[in-house]
């Protein structure tokens, strides 16, 4: 059986998205810095797809098909992975979309890190206490 001409649309315009949007498209490739610091673009990948194809009638033993198919693809930055000194900060560009939940979900790694450090800093004086000899 011989494939439809509609199917050839279809495999070509979804092959030209396959090798337009990869991986390497969403997180993109490491940006590394003269210090060390490691940077990775994030993007947002939107795309959409469509066919469409009628047989006509035709007289002649040739089938007439009319068909066509398109795509568009939207890539759009939205943050930056830095890793840095043996860790990893989100570098959020700016964006409508964000409400306070984002911002505070955003913002929480960061405050766990100055907690923590807060609490190594305590530590220390803690533990060496007073020995209550006083005279």
């Amino acid at each position: 059986m011989n494939e439809h001409p509609l199917q050839g649309l279809m495999d070509v315009a979804l092959q030209r998205i396959k090798e337009m949007v990869d991986s390497n498209t969403i997180i993109g490739n490491p940006i590394t810095m003269a210090d060390g610091t490691m940077i990775l673009p994030v993007s947002k990948v939107s795309f959409g797809f469509a066919s469409g194809g009628s047989d006509f009638p035709s007289k002649s033993p040739k089938e007439l098909f009319g068909g066509g198919s398109g795509a568009g693809v939207s890539i759009s930055p939205i943050a930056f992975l830095i890793v840095s000194g043996g860790g990893v900060k989100l570098l959020q560009l700016a964006s409508q979309e964000n409400n306070t939940t984002d911002r505070i979900i955003n913002a929480l790694p960061e405050v766990l890190d100055k907690l923590q450090e807060m609490f190594k800093k305590e530590k220390p004086d803690a533990a060496r206490g007073t020995s209550g000899d006083r005279g």
